[in-house]
């Protein structure tokens, strides 16, 4: 772990790194059925509920972004709604495991409150013993995606945010801590600091998953995006290793592109490029898969060196 401040690296230059880096062993759509023909995509890494491993994905139509969250789990090679399980109006939906309780969230949408015709988001959380106990418990900031949680090893919560605008610009990373679910609010969101040194004011980026490492460090599986002259989004999965106790983040680095994932579909021309990085699966032997949506179309799996098994071994 650098104690350093972290040089701040451009898409270009973590593009170039990467093309030295080893690449990705396997790559694999992820078939879906039972939602009318729908798109699943953004999906989170399967998790364990009632002993069965279940995926939460976002559901629409391709030419349409009212989205659905619903659970998958897998029957003779195929994802499934599951049976009697909640359904959400959300994006992008995230797990993480937090003082015994399944936290689940996602990005809700609303009418804009100022520009007529636009709409706004912002990120709402839910929490229970099993998937089908969740209640909401949290509504983040108008305007800020990308929050997440991780139960820290002092048992405090971690909490990584993104805000934009005068504080963020396009997007940055902030992090701060509370000591339970419920002493998260809107305000400890908003004041926390930035995670400086990682982004340029033409790029952005978040947190997708946040993983605690033996050590106490935190593994952080996120994106880095930019536009390209034509206006075109190019989404990469990125990871770095922070230190909650100090606030040092290691140096940002990708581990895959569009390219290494197989071909398909796009929602749009603009976002051929776009990897949604949902969540990693860390499997004991060096390596992890990876699970990502696929240019906002497509859900897909990549088994990759375990990009955090570094990290781990320092302290």
């Amino acid at each position: 772990m650098q104690t350093r401040m972290p040089t701040m690296k451009t898409c270009k230059t973590l593009l170039e790194e990467l093309a030295r880096a080893p690449r990705p062993f396997r790559a694999e759509k992820l078939a879906f059925a039972g939602v009318g023909g729908r798109d699943v995509y953004n999906i989170s890494a399967p998790f364990e509920d009632d002993g069965e491993w279940v995926i939460a994905g976002r559901v629409e139509e391709r030419d349409s972004e009212q989205s659905e969250v619903y659970f998958f789990v897998e029957r003779e090679g195929t994802w499934v709604p599951r049976e009697g399980a909640p359904v959400f109006a959300l994006q992008d939906p995230f797990i993480s495991r937090v003082h015994g309780h399944l936290v689940f969230g996602g990005v809700e949408t609303f009418p804009h409150p100022v520009l007529h015709g636009k709409l706004y988001w912002r990120t709402v959380f839910y929490r229970g013993k099993t998937m089908n106990e969740l209640m909401h418990f949290f509504t983040g900031p108008d305007g800020m995606k990308d929050i997440r949680l991780v139960e820290l090893r002092d048992g405090s919560v971690g909490v990584f945010t993104r805000p934009q605008g005068e504080k963020g610009g396009r997007g940055k990373i902030g992090f701060t801590r509370v000591g339970s679910l419920d002493e998260l609010t809107v305000k400890a969101i908003q004041d926390a600091p930035l995670i400086h040194g990682q982004f340029t004011d033409e790029e952005w980026g978040g947190v997708n998953e946040a993983h605690l490492l033996a050590n106490g460090l935190v593994g952080v599986l996120g994106h880095i995006a930019c536009f390209d002259q034509e206006r075109n989004r190019h989404y990469y999965p990125m990871v770095f290793a922070f230190n909650p106790d100090t606030g040092e983040a290691s140096e940002m680095e990708l581990i895959a592109t569009r390219s290494h994932f197989l071909d398909g579909p796009a929602k749009r021309p603009d976002l051929a490029d776009v990897v949604f990085s949902g969540g990693l699966v860390r499997k004991g032997d060096g390596t992890a898969d990876f699970y990502a949506g696929t240019s906002d179309a497509e859900a897909q799996k990549l088994t990759i060196v375990d990009p955090f098994m570094k990290y781990e071994r320092q302290g």
